[in-house]
């Protein structure tokens, strides 16, 4: 049995040591730094999962980012992730329970964006169980390398037009 609790009652330096597990110790230099780089995740949709110890078993944060269309216009979205799950629990449902959790605070969240999600992730995977698609996202560039195909998006506002994806700026905040 896993507990859920808000990402913010966790301190700072275990979630770090999670995410090296996770996702290595390069993990700073991925692609998805540099989108959220200089903001902070959005409490309200960040989440914990803590075994029956206490002990920290994964996380799940969201992050105010936005498109800068080509066109002139900005649309701020929440970007998904990282879902990290502490490497010798995988598989065991931990992340799905992460994103459900996420996924069920989103009607209730009050920051901008929350009703256009996106991530970089398995398209077969987040599309299956969260309805993640890549349909609306071809055209959008992001800050270093990726797989467009992995690019994905859910909600009723997201944009449909050539951009780049980075920080969400004052403006659009």
């Amino acid at each position: 049995m896993i507990a859920l609790v808000p990402l913010a009652s966790i301190a700072p330096p275990a979630i770090d040591s999670l995410l090296d597990r996770a996702f290595g110790l390069d993990r700073r230099g991925r692609t998805a730094y540099r989108i959220r780089a200089g903001i902070s995740a959005l409490d309200e949709l960040s989440f914990a999962a803590l075994g029956k110890e206490g002990e920290l078993l994964g996380t799940i944060q969201c992050w105010p980012v936005e498109l800068a269309c080509d066109n002139g216009k900005a649309f701020p979205l929440v970007m998904v992730g990282p879902v990290a799950v502490e490497p010798d629990r995988q598989q065991e449902g931990i992340g799905r329970a992460l994103m459900d959790r996420m996924l069920d605070a989103v009607p209730g969240c009050s920051s901008r964006g929350c009703d256009s999600l996106m991530l970089v992730g398995d398209p077969e995977y987040y599309g299956r169980f969260f309805g993640f698609t890549a349909e609306r996202t071809a055209e959008w560039r992001l800050p270093g390398p990726f797989e467009s195909h992995r690019l994905l998006a859910r909600g009723p506002r997201v944009p449909d037009c050539a951009g780049l994806l980075g920080p969400r700026s004052p403006r659009t905040a």
